[in-house]
């Protein structure tokens, strides 16, 4: 099912990169552009991270990096 229908994003696209580290709308927008059109695709995305078990978001909650692979990369 498409959640951003502006650039063609798919649940399945949203999960991946919540899978990847991206624990907030704003992440997932930098991953894949989703949320930045017309922006009626937040609160879908917004609904997605919610439910969805990764453990990174758990890190991101107690204030550790959570996307700890992207900042030894930079």
């Amino acid at each position: 099912m498409y959640v951003c229908s502006c650039f063609g994003i798919t649940e399945q696209q949203v999960k991946k990169h919540a899978e990847d580290g991206a624990c907030t709308p704003r992440q997932v927008a930098s991953a894949c552009k989703a949320g930045t059109d017309c922006g009626s695709c937040v609160r879908r995305i917004q609904a997605l991270l919610r439910r969805g078990e990764y453990p990174r978001r758990e890190l991101a909650e107690q204030g550790q990096p959570a996307l700890a692979a992207l900042d030894e990369a930079a």
